[in-house]
């Protein structure tokens, strides 16, 4: 099959998610052609079955802000036309889904009817398309689309609960890349953080208020009182000025270590003990599941789809959000040695079951749904 992904191509869940989907079909033989401003983040190597389609955007002195639905909508048109594509998968709805509306309704006056896939990844519905501005189109969009997928039960609710949908939403869960994301040898980097044995626990994001990375500090002040620790913090983001206050404020600094972003997160989940993810939203959690894949527990809040993925008590615990001392208490039940070893295992074990391996049969056959319906509602 030839598919148009189109995504953001930054570091956040829905531009990792699709372009880890666009990599895995394309080792299944199908041909993937991304669509997007600039190269996916992810997209680090190339094959035969990989293609990227740059969305050009001119600025002219009448825009005060580049018209980039536009230009996407038109570059997927071209991209449709000349490499004979048999569906579109839009990944976030805001501006995905109602550009490749329009790319598909001119399309349709060439005599090309493409099947439209949207998946839905959070913020576009939890946050952003709740918005006055954009409610409207986003519920338009994802009413047009041929197909529908959302990445959790939680989030599958939630689209229906605060727009007036009237397609069916698939729920298609994320994936991991096991081959990637794995336990790797690295004792040494352990050895050099953790000289005398300390614990290790890690926390990744992109430091928003949605994070609630003070809660994260604040868990492990707590526990660094009562089993020896140490902190990493994986990322950046608006936050980091207030949370390197807090560090001081509770006299942690000398345990607490801040690596900004890195494309490599993998190796540091590779010596961790505990991931901490206390957050007030979360779609589904994906930066959990990889430190799940890389044998690491998971302290999490019951926010949004955490507690389909973390099984509390087995593979971790999950707590209301912002409960800081029933987290820290959880927190320091797992990291106990006789406690440790079952978490982790358990951890893997949980990761297993969202192996891409499962996950993208279940894509592949909801395309050639999609694009049986499509074809039968063409003949009517």
């Amino acid at each position: 099959m030839k598919i148009g992904i189109v995504c953001y191509p930054t570091f956040g869940g829905s531009g990792v998610v699709a372009t880890e989907l666009g990599k895995a079909l394309a080792k299944k033989g199908h041909a993937i052609h991304f669509i997007t401003y600039s190269q996916p983040t992810r997209l680090d190597f190339l094959s035969e079955n990989l293609f990227y389609h740059e969305v050009g955007i001119r600025s002219y002195p009448l825009f005060v802000y580049p018209p980039y639905e536009l230009a996407l909508a038109s570059t997927m048109v071209n991209v449709v036309q000349y490499e004979k594509l048999d569906l579109l998968h839009v990944h976030y709805a805001i501006p995905h889904a109602s550009a490749a509306y329009m790319a598909k309704q001119i399309l349709k006056t060439q005599g090309i009817d493409i099947p439209i896939v949207t998946t839905l990844h959070g913020t576009d519905i939890t946050l952003v398309g709740k918005d006055p501005s954009y409610a409207p189109v986003v519920t338009f969009s994802i009413n047009q689309s041929d197909g529908v997928t959302a990445v959790s039960e939680d989030l599958r609710k939630d689209t229906y609960k605060h727009f007036n949908i009237t397609k069916e939403i698939e729920v298609i869960p994320n994936f991991i890349d096991l081959e990637r994301f794995k336990k790797q040898k690295k004792d040494h980097f352990k050895t050099a953080i953790c000289p005398n044995g300390e614990k290790l626990i890690v926390h990744t994001s992109n430091f928003r208020k949605v994070k609630r990375v003070e809660d994260v500090v604040r868990i492990f002040s707590k526990v660094r009182k009562r089993i020896p620790s140490k902190l990493l913090l994986v990322g950046d983001g608006p936050d980091r000025t207030q949370i390197e206050r807090l560090c001081r404020e509770l006299s942690i600094c000398e345990d607490v270590r801040f690596l900004g972003k890195l494309d490599t997160v993998e190796e540091v989940l590779s010596v961790a003990d505990l991931f901490l993810m206390p957050s007030e939203k979360e779609s589904f959690g994906l930066a959990a599941l990889e430190a799940m894949a890389c044998e690491v527990p998971i302290i999490s809040s019951n926010a949004g789809g955490l507690p389909e993925l973390v099984q509390d008590g087995i593979s971790g615990y999950v707590s209301p959000i912002g409960d800081v001392k029933q987290m820290t208490e959880r927190a320091v039940h797992i990291l106990q040695e006789e406690n440790l070893q079952a978490f982790k295992t358990n951890a893997l074990k949980r990761a297993l079951e969202f192996d891409v391996a499962n996950i993208l049969p279940m894509y592949e056959n909801y395309y050639n749904r999609v694009v049986e319906e499509n074809k039968l509602q063409n003949q009517k």
